[in-house]
């Protein structure tokens, strides 16, 4: 069901996007939220990364000039990074830590450059949104075995 899962994040995403004018952390971003809602702690995780990105992002901008595609690689490669460490390091610190890993390695990049554009609130609330929307259509379309 993943792939039904992500066509289905992406029309919803999409129509969002037209409807509110907000980009939910990207459009496939809240798809892949959705298919990991039944582990919390993943989506933490990556929301916890994404932040982080943003904010080494911050703290580099203050250095180098960055923007354009340049300011759109920093975000991806830092969540790949940030996402990668998280990994290598979280079993020393959680008994749980395959449960507190991100969803992806580009998924907090995306979802950092969308917050570093909207700002933190509206970013969230429309990935929430959207990822809810998208699980429970899917749910839906399992139940009635389509």
């Amino acid at each position: 069901m993943t792939y039904e899962t992500l066509f289905i994040g992406l029309i919803v995403a999409v129509l969002y996007v037209e409807i509110m004018d907000i980009y939910p952390g990207g459009i496939i971003v809240p798809a892949y939220i959705a298919l990991y809602l039944d582990q919390p702690l993943r989506v933490l995780a990556t929301l916890i990364i994404a932040l982080m990105s943003l904010y080494t992002y911050k703290f580099l901008s203050r250095f180098f000039i960055l923007f354009g595609k340049r300011r759109f690689v920093i975000f991806v490669l830092f969540g790949a990074l940030w996402a990668q460490l998280w990994f290598i390091i979280s079993p020393h610190f959680f008994p749980d830590a395959l449960e507190l890993r991100a969803v992806g390695w580009v998924i907090p990049g995306l979802l950092a450059n969308n917050l570093e554009k909207q700002k933190i609130i509206p970013t969230l609330a429309s990935l929430l949104t959207v990822s809810i929307i998208t699980y429970f259509l899917v749910r839906i379309i399992l139940w009635i075995g389509m």
